[in-house]
């Protein structure tokens, strides 16, 4: 599948390395690349999922390799590397203009909504 998903962002002070209410770097944080990774690859859950299913993820795997700063616009582009039964994965990259910010790839697994709440229901 060839299609590609694009997802844009504007860097905010929220973004930032934030531990113990401390701030640790004024730059886009992993972690923060983590969430905005799996949500543009979500856009193809959304578009593959039935009214009765959900995508639940299964990993999100960056690389870090370089900063973005507050007020920059990272631009994420997700294609589907491999979809077997009901697996997605899709391959990320993440960029501020040119340079290439953070690369890697997320996984969901799409699930009847039933299932989902049997699944996350306290026993």
């Amino acid at each position: 599948m060839d299609e590609i998903k694009e997802y844009r962002h504007i860097v905010q002070p929220e973004d930032f390395a934030i531990f113990q209410g401390q701030v640790v770097h004024e730059v886009y944080s992993t972690f923060a690349l983590a969430r905005d990774a799996e949500w543009v690859g979500r856009q193809f859950i959304l578009d593959l999922c039935q009214p009765d299913e959900e995508g639940v993820g299964t990993h999100v795997h960056i690389d870090h390799k370089s900063p973005a700063f507050v007020g920059e616009e990272v631009i994420f582009a997700a294609r589907i590397e491999k979809r077997e039964g009901n697996s997605v994965v899709c391959s990320i990259e993440a960029k501020v203009g040119n340079r290439i910010i953070a690369t890697g790839t997320t996984g969901q697994k799409i699930l009847k909504r039933e299932k989902i709440k049997i699944l996350f229901s306290k026993k």
